[in-house]
C-alpha cells in the first residue's frame, strides 16, 4: 500500500475509529481492544483493495459513508449516522416544521410504519402498523435511516408528500399522497364502553398526558365507572419517562421501571407518596404498534399486578438517543440508555408479551377494517370475569 493511499484511508476513516470507541467496542479488557483493532485493520485492508483494485477510481468518501451507515444500522433501528448538515441542525436546535403525517417509523430493510396517530393524515389514508414505506417522494428508503425518514415526512402544514407503500404479501406497492397537517391536539379521550366500564384512549404521551389521564378518569368516575380499559394500541409517541409518570396514577407502591446506561449505576423509578389514586381493575390493550412510553406504562402496571395486558407483543422500543459529534462534523445518533421493566427485564429490543394474546386482523390495502374489535371485546370479557370472581 502506498503512503498516499494509507494517508487517505486514515484521514477518511477517522470518524469510523471514533465511532468504534463511542459504540463501546473498546472495552475495558485487552482482549476486547485487540478484537476491535483487528476489525479496524481488516477495514483498512478492504478500503485499500477498493481504492487500488476496483475497475475504476472509486469515490472513497462515498464508500466510507456507506460503511458508517452500515455500522449504525447494525445497532438498533433508531441509531443513525448523520451527515454534517444533519448533525449541525441537531446541535443548533433547529425547529422542525410543524406539519406532520402522523407516522412513526422503524427500520426493517426498508422503513416500516410502527404506528399511525389517531385522526392524522396517514390514519385518514388508511396506513397501518407494519406497512413498508418503500419510497418517500420517489426516493428509495432502502439506504435511509429512521432519522432521515422522519425529516422527509415533516414539512409545512398544507404541503404534500408521496409515499410508496407495500402491505403484507402484496406484489405491487401503492402510491399514497398525504397532505401534512398540524399535530392533533387531543391525546387522551374517555367514554363509557359498557355499564360500569370506562374506556380511556391514550393516543400519545405528551408533556401533559398524566393530567389528561387523571381528568379522563374523573370524567368516567362521574359517569359510574368502576373498572377501566386503557387502550395504547398503535401509540408510539412520547418519551419512556412519560409512561412511568402516568403509571404513578395506578401503582401505589413498588418499582415502576429502571433506566440502564452503560457503565453507570441504574436509575430506579419508585412510587412516591400520593401515587396509586386509581384502584379500579384495569385491562390494557396493546399491539405491535405500541412502543416507547406506551411500553414503559404497560410494564409498570403489569409488573405491579395492576393490569392485564391483552393484544399483541409490543414493539420493544424503549431507549433514549443522543448526538455524538464526530471529527469531520458528522455525527452519530446513538441509543445510550434503555428501559427495563420493574423486575429488571429489558423492554428495549424485547417488548412485552401479552398475558392474553389476540392478534389484530389483516386488512387489505383500500379495504375497511372489520367493525368487530376482537381485542376490545376480549378486554371487556376479561373485566366481566374479574367482576364475577370478585363477587
Amino acid at each position: 500500500m502506498s503512503s498516499r493511499t494509507r494517508l487517505t484511508i486514515v484521514l477518511l476513516s477517522m470518524p469510523l475509529m471514533v465511532f468504534a470507541v463511542v459504540g463501546g467496542w473498546l472495552g475495558r479488557h485487552a482482549s476486547a481492544r485487540e478484537n476491535t483493532f483487528q476489525h479496524l485493520r481488516v477495514f483498512e485492508d478492504v478500503v485499500s483493495l477498493i481504492v487500488n483494485n476496483y475497475f475504476e477510481e472509486a469515490n472513497t468518501e462515498e464508500v466510507l459513508d456507506g460503511a458508517m451507515r452500515g455500522l449504525a444500522e447494525g445497532l438498533d433501528p433508531d441509531c443513525a449516522y448523520l451527515t454534517p448538515e444533519q448533525a449541525r441542525q441537531l446541535e443548533n436546535g433547529d425547529a422542525a416544521p410543524d406539519g406532520t403525517t402522523g407516522i412513526e417509523l422503524t427500520r426493517q430493510f426498508y422503513l416500516r410504519v410502527v404506528a399511525v396517530r389517531d385522526r392524522s393524515p396517514a390514519a385518514k389514508a388508511g396506513l397501518r402498523t407494519g406497512d413498508y414505506v418503500r419510497a418517500i417522494d420517489g426516493k428509495s428508503t432502502r439506504p435511509m435511516s429512521v432519522f432521515e425518514g422522519r425529516q422527509l415526512l415533516a414539512g409545512a402544514v398544507g404541503s404534500s408528500v408521496k409515499l410508496t407503500v407495500l402491505r403484507g404479501s402484496a406484489a405491487e406497492p401503492h402510491d399514497v399522497a398525504l397532505t401534512r397537517a398540524k399535530q392533533p391536539a387531543v391525546e387522551v379521550t374517555a367514554r363509557m364502553q359498557a355499564p360500569g366500564v370506562g374506556y380511556l384512549r391514550i393516543a400519545a404521551f405528551g408533556p401533559q398526558v398524566a393530567d389528561e389521564v387523571a381528568a379522563g378518569i374523573e370524567q368516567l368516575k362521574g359517569q359510574g365507572a368502576t373498572r377501566l380499559i386503557v387502550d395504547v394500541r398503535h401509540t408510539a409517541e412520547g418519551e419512556p419517562e412519560a409512561g412511568i409518570d402516568v403509571a404513578r396514577l395506578f401503582v401505589k407502591s413498588g418499582t415502576l421501571g429502571i433506566k440502564e446506561v452503560r457503565n453507570e449505576p441504574k436509575t430506579t423509578y419508585s412510587t412516591r407518596e400520593g401515587d396509586g389514586s386509581v384502584t379500579w381493575p384495569v385491562v390494557l390493550l396493546a399491539t405491535n404498534g405500541s412502543s416507547s412510553a406506551a411500553e414503559t406504562f404497560a410494564a409498570a402496571l403489569v409488573g405491579n399486578k395492576r393490569a392485564t395486558l391483552i393484544g399483541e407483543h409490543t414493539l420493544g422500543r424503549a431507549g433514549l438517543q443522543k448526538l455524538v459529534a464526530l471529527p469531520d462534523g458528522s455525527g452519530l445518533w446513538l441509543t445510550y440508555a434503555r428501559f427495563l421493566d420493574p423486575a429488571g427485564k429489558p423492554i428495549h429490543g424485547e417488548g412485552l408479551e401479552p398475558q392474553v394474546e389476540v392478534d389484530e386482523p389483516d386488512v387489505e390495502f383500500g379495504q375497511e377494517a372489520p367493525t368487530k374489535d376482537q381485542i376490545l371485546e376480549k378486554g371487556l370479557e376479561h373485566l366481566s370475569k374479574t367482576e364475577k370472581r370478585a363477587a
